[in-house]
């Protein structure tokens, strides 16, 4: 390196300091905000009557990684079944918390039925959906009250596609007598922060104290979300909740999602967040936590499962053996992260390594914590494997994926045991 010149810094996600809030079952607490990691969050389409289907979903996307998981609660069926569906999750040992997502009739199911209320861990209040006139800060004030009555935080969660609609009429006429008005979107974007941060205001008034709330503005566009949460984080300390209210399905959810989560996320916005994927036919609810989870893994800001490094192939691989091993060791470390996470602490952090060829195999294979080099077009049928950087054997023959995959088994058990 030049001595006249200056070290390359590394990028690290800049700091947002908001309050923190605690959403508990019993004694299991997650902390969102402040210095506490990003936390991921999901929501069950099960209906929420069926109260062994939707335990079943729960648990699923409990041991997929979520850390909260909302439900909807919008009838009296389903706020009779809340409870339910926590006993449920109890029996089976899932202290995930349950967040209620309630519409139009909150302020009633939450005051008829305390058991649902008491069961919730935390409330989602769409101050676009309360009540309009007169009623909308009366029954508001309904679900706060209920909040403070069973000590229970409240994500006052704003979406464009449900927008407080007078609050946006009043805007748009005050914009319409200023000297140069902004355009229409740029009215939406400032109805939905003001209508967070006023109903946040609102509810501290009642008596609600500021470290149980949180809030979330979503759009489902990208720059969308990405200019309303910048200015949103400016204007206030609440723990930040973030995502695209339709993702999208398959590759088009995924990539938006990742691309205006990411950028967010590198600046230090977001306390929690959601992939809100569409299934694809026959797709497990759990993508979307493996999703979300990834965004923040590849970020660095947490690590939940054990990283695979696998080479795209090339005409340099003609065998197909480094795909079925890559895909087989990371199937085989996400299905037994659930029991690792104890058994195994801090295996999470570990990086595997399964290449195809000698160009770049046994360099990723050094940089990895173990890693295999299988051999490529015209090289020889020799794998070298590297531990801890250091090359530690080389196998041949037909059972190559066999031994290797009983490598990483006792290398774990020899490092995190």
């Amino acid at each position: 390196m030049d001595v006249d010149s200056q070290a390359i810094s590394f990028s690290q996600p800049k700091a947002r300091r908001s309050l923190q809030a605690r959403v508990a079952w019993g004694d299991h607490v997650v902390t969102v905000g402040g210095d506490a990691p990003v936390r991921v969050q999901s929501m069950t389409n099960t209906d929420t009557v069926d109260v062994i289907g939707t335990a079943i979903q729960v648990k699923e996307l409990a041991i997929a990684g979520s850390e909260m998981v909302r439900l909807t609660v919008n009838t009296p069926e389903a706020a009779q079944a809340v409870p339910h569906v926590r006993e449920q999750l109890d029996r089976m040992g899932i202290q995930v918390p349950l967040i209620g997502d309630f519409h139009y009739n909150g302020h009633r199911l939450l005051t008829d039925y305390p058991d649902c209320a008491q069961a919730l861990s935390k409330y989602r209040i769409n101050p676009g959906n309360v009540g309009k006139g007169d009623k909308h800060d009366k029954q508001f004030g309904q679900m706060i009250e209920a909040a403070m009555r069973y000590n229970k935080p409240v994500r006052i969660g704003v979406n464009w596609g449900s927008l407080d609609q007078e609050l946006l009429a009043q805007l748009m006429d005050t914009n319409a007598q200023r000297a140069q008005p902004f355009d229409a979107k740029q009215v939406m974007y400032e109805a939905l922060i003001t209508s967070a941060i006023d109903s946040a205001k609102l509810a501290q008034t009642m008596g609600m104290a500021p470290e149980q709330i949180l809030l979330s503005c979503k759009v489902s566009g990208v720059q969308d979300l990405i200019a309303v949460y910048r200015e949103l984080a400016q204007r206030c300390n609440y723990p930040l909740h973030l995502g695209l209210t339709e993702a999208g399905m398959g590759t088009r959810g995924t990539v938006a999602s990742a691309t205006a989560l990411s950028i967010l996320l590198q600046e230090g916005i977001g306390d929690t967040i959601r992939v809100s994927l569409t299934p694809q036919p026959g797709e497990a609810r759990t993508q979307e936590v493996v999703i979300a989870s990834e965004i923040l893994q590849a970020l660095g800001l947490r690590a939940f499962v054990p990283s695979v490094t696998a080479c795209p192939g090339c005409g340099r691989t003609t065998s197909t053996t480094f795909q079925e091993l890559a895909k087989e060791i990371d199937d085989f470390l996400r299905a037994q992260m659930p029991v690792w996470r104890s058994q195994y602490p801090g295996v999470e952090n570990l990086k595997v390594a399964v290449m195809g060829c000698i160009v770049n195999g046994p360099g990723e294979s050094k940089h990895a914590d173990i890693g295999i080099s299988l051999p490529g077009s015209g090289e020889a049928p020799a794998a070298p494997v590297f531990i801890d950087g250091e090359k530690a054997m080389t196998l041949r023959g037909d059972n190559i994926a066999r031994e290797f995959h009983q490598i990483v088994e006792t290398y774990i058990e020899k490092r995190f045991g």
